[in-house]
Formats: structure tokens, C-alpha cells, sequence
């Protein structure tokens, strides 16, 4: 058997992190007991249960994101040994947003009040959305994947009250009057 390819380590991370997912208790599909490709209503018990939801494209962003600072931090280094990093930051946001103690503090501060944490095809679907973002911010110019980010928080923003930008605020420094605008949405 060779060495294995970035790509390789890709999938084996994406595999693995479903898996200790499932160790961790969380259910592999929504307890309704289908998978839908998109789930659209972000205040109901359907959410982060099926493959894609409102919140795929802040992991869209994600990628986005890391393929810039990777691309500054590390710009020797090749392209998919570049997306095993990206992959292995998502994976390790995948289990800690999981938590007990993540889910209770988006419950607690954010207008998620009913969010129990992401089913495993939920967190899958995020993780290939944060490698669709990375791909995307390798073939685009700089400027189509700013405006890409830009627009991205707009339309979630405008659908939901929310989106990466606001989501990261609210886990980190609650705003009580952010919280109320959010939840008359």
C-alpha cells in the first residue's frame, strides 16, 4: 500500500469525524426518519438535521476563509495538503459545535433556542460545503470571492436574521438588542 494522497486523508477525516459524531451520541439522520437535500425553515426541529439547511453557507464562507489565510500562512505548502488543514479545522468546529457546552451557549445567547446540536449528515453536508468554498476560492479572483462572502451574508441576513458574520458575534459576545432584531424575524 502507497502513502496516502491528501485526498485520501480528506475523505478518512470526514469519515472519522462522523464517526466519533455518532460516538458522541448524535443521531446520524433527522428523528423524522428521512434526509432532505434542503431544509429551509431555520425555527423548527428540522433544522441542522438534514443535508443542507440556512447555515450551509456560512461553511461555504468557512472555506472561503480558509483558503485565504492558508493560502497567506502557508503558501508553499500544496494545495491539498492545504485542504487536509481546512478539512481538519472544519472537523474539530463539526465535534466542538456538538458539544454539551456549545450547544447549551448557543441556546443561551443566540435565538436558537431550540437547537440541540447538528444531526451527522448535517455535519457532513457542512463539511463538503466548506470544501465546495475552499475549491471555490481557488478558481475565482479575489474580487468574485469577496463579493461571493459579501453577498452570501446578505441573503442570509435578509432570509434569516443571521448568517456567519452574526453567528460568531452572538456565540462570542452576546448583543442583547442583535438578539431581539433576530428573533422578530
Amino acid at each position: 500500500m502507497g502513502r496516502l494522497s491528501p485526498w485520501h486523508l480528506v475523505a478518512l477525516i470526514v469519515l472519522a469525524t462522523a464517526g466519533f459524531l455518532l460516538f458522541l451520541g448524535r443521531v446520524p439522520i433527522c428523528d423524522c426518519g428521512y434526509v432532505k437535500l434542503w431544509h429551509g425553515v431555520t425555527n423548527s426541529s428540522g433544522n441542522s438535521q438534514h443535508l443542507t439547511d440556512w447555515y450551509t453557507p456560512s461553511h461555504v464562507l468557512h472555506g472561503l476563509l480558509f483558503f485565504a489565510m492558508l493560502h497567506v500562512l502557508l503558501p508553499r505548502v500544496a494545495i491539498g495538503w492545504r485542504l487536509v488543514l481546512a478539512t481538519l479545522v472544519e472537523a474539530g468546529w463539526e465535534i466542538a459545535e456538538n458539544t454539551s457546552m456549545v450547544i447549551e451557549r448557543y441556546r443561551a445567547v443566540t435565538i436558537s433556542l431550540d437547537y440541540y446540536g447538528d444531526a451527522v449528515v448535517n455535519s457532513v453536508g457542512d463539511m463538503l460545503a466548506m470544501m465546495l468554498g475552499f475549491w471555490l476560492a481557488r478558481v475565482l479572483p479575489v474580487w468574485l470571492s469577496v463579493a461571493l462572502f459579501l453577498g452570501t451574508e446578505a441573503v442570509t441576513i435578509w432570509f434569516i436574521r443571521d448568517g456567519l458574520i452574526l453567528n460568531v458575534l452572538m456565540l462570542l459576545w452576546p448583543i442583547e438588542a442583535l438578539r431581539q432584531w433576530q428573533a422578530a424575524g
